[in-house]
């Protein structure tokens, strides 16, 4: 630590961002890119149709399927097509997302479809990293600490933050990343604020459950039923009695006016006098992430038997954070804000980091710097490599993998994320033998090529699948120039004290 409070939170700044940086880069780029996680999911499974069918005429479709291959089943999940997710799935139990039978929405029809992580994988390693569920959450909250420490500390070393926001100075080494570092932060910082805070308000009864343990000692079911929440409970004596159930076409009309667009159905105890049917929004047409915001319809009768629950002013709060975090709400003109927000903090952080390195390149890359000071710089200049340019080859390697594994191979989405941590392992292994400007080089110059030849896998045959084909274009051509201009760019040679004088003599 240093003698004055600025110089202490510089300090702070400096190794905090540096240590937890290259996580928090990892974080931030599979959060960017789950921002089209069902994008992503439908590009990586090709055999899923994208057609325009009305979600009434897809219900009734998939009833029938199930009316044929499960009828005794406890419960029957419909997940209906919509503008983001064509496809119609339907599953048995209680499990809604994954898994079941996909289904051709125009016929009803079951379809092979290959297993595939998707983009799923992305969103579930921004908040896990991978690791397992409870870990990763208490993980992933600390970094989120981390990451409000780190704009904390340099909202205070940066005195002059909004002047410096108009401030850059191009081919000037550490000038330059300091100036973009700088001005990238200033010009995100509400959003860098709120995506870190909201990030920690998710998983607020994980990381603080001392209020429900208080009030409800420890009991999560009655918290969640206080809040309205209570599923309703049936009679058991009905599930033994046989009845036709009731056509789902007018409830989900009704529902849909209530809750606006659907993203599926439950049905419990089909073709039984206990039947019920749940109906539930499609997350996106409001900003409160609508959790638990389902109607519920008798499944013979059709009466409505619950009604959406009104809000508590403190859940709902609540819920608005998540919604804010998630961007669910807007429509794509707000998924699109919150991509490029994304990609503006990642290359905030990367540039951080890669400022420790310029900063420091001159003083421990000198033959009269202590052996161990050199052997750290190194291993900060290979960790930036591996993680920044490292992980960038991993997502895309990631998507190559899943058009090019065998589609009957089994176990198919462990090996695609196998591919994934194994193309990662390589990157970091290659930075760690080569020069890091030609590491740099090499491996952003692989990243761009590779997003660029996605093309070569199809994906224009409709307006998602080409939307991705066409992102990946745009980057890969961003990452080429990038590769070009390192490979372009000398490293600043700083003039000495002789050198000056002479200068000033001359």
């Amino acid at each position: 630590m240093k003698n004055t409070f600025t110089q202490s939170m510089a300090w702070l700044h400096t190794w905090a961002g540096l240590i937890f940086g290259w996580l928090l880069f990892a974080i931030f780029v599979t959060g960017t890119l789950a921002v089209f996680d069902k994008e992503l999911n439908h590009w990586m499974q090709p055999e899923i149709p994208a057609t325009q069918v009305s979600q009434a005429d897809a219900a009734q479709r998939a009833i029938a399927y199930l009316q044929v291959h499960e009828p005794q089943a406890g419960n029957w999940g419909i997940s209906l097509p919509s503008e983001r997710s064509p496809g119609l799935r339907v599953s048995t139990g209680e499990r809604r997302h994954g898994g079941g039978v996909q289904l051709d929405p125009r016929t009803g029809e079951a379809i092979e479809v290959r297993d595939s992580v998707g983009g799923n994988f992305f969103f579930r390693f921004h908040f896990t990293l991978d690791l397992p569920r409870n870990w990763g959450i208490f993980v992933v909250g600390a970094l989120a600490l981390v990451m409000l420490a780190a704009l904390v500390t340099g909202i205070v070393i940066h005195k002059k933050i909004f002047k410096e926001f108009f401030t850059f100075r191009p081919n000037k080494g550490q000038r330059s990343w300091l100036d973009f570092h700088n001005a990238s932060a200033v010009l995100l910082l509400p959003f860098h604020l709120m995506i870190t805070y909201t990030g920690l308000v998710i998983f607020m009864l994980i990381y603080i459950p001392a209020g429900v343990d208080a009030l409800f000692a420890g009991d999560n079911r009655a918290y969640f039923q206080a809040q309205g929440n209570a599923r309703l409970e049936q009679p058991r004596g009905l599930a033994r009695q046989p009845a036709a159930l009731v056509d789902v076409a007018p409830l989900l009309a009704q529902a849909e006016a209530r809750l606006g667009p659907l993203g599926g159905l439950n049905i419990r105890n089909p073709n039984t006098a206990a039947a019920r049917i749940e109906t539930r929004p499609e997350l996106g047409n409001r900003i409160a992430l609508a959790k638990g915001q389902a109607m519920v319809f008798d499944g013979v009768s059709g009466q409505l038997l619950s009604d959406v629950p009104e809000w508590r002013a403190a859940p709902l709060t609540q819920r608005v954070m998540v919604g804010l975090h998630f961007a669910q709400f807007g429509g794509y003109p707000m998924r699109w804000l919150y991509f490029i927000c994304g990609l503006v903090s990642c290359l905030m952080i990367a540039s951080g980091l890669v400022l420790f390195c310029v900063k420091r390149g001159r003083k421990y890359a000198s033959a009269s710097a202590d052996a161990s000071a050199r052997r750290w710089y190194r291993v900060a200049e290979v960790c930036n490599v591996g993680f920044i340019s490292g992980l960038l080859l991993a997502c895309v390697g990631l998507l190559w993998a899943s058009r090019l594994l065998p589609v009957e191979l089994l176990q198919r989405e462990s090996w695609e994320v196998r591919a994934f941590f194994g193309v990662w392992l390589l990157a970091l292994l290659h930075a760690s033998v080569r020069p890091a400007r030609r590491a740099w080089v090499e491996q952003l110059l692989l990243t761009a090529l590779l997003c660029v030849g996605l093309g070569a896998f199809g994906g224009l045959e409709d307006v998602m699948r080409l939307g991705v084909v066409a992102c990946a274009l745009v980057l890969g051509v961003l990452l080429g120039l990038v590769a070009w201009r390192v490979r372009q760019a000398q490293p600043v040679q700083r003039k000495g004290r002789a050198e000056r004088r002479m200068e000033v003599g001359a």
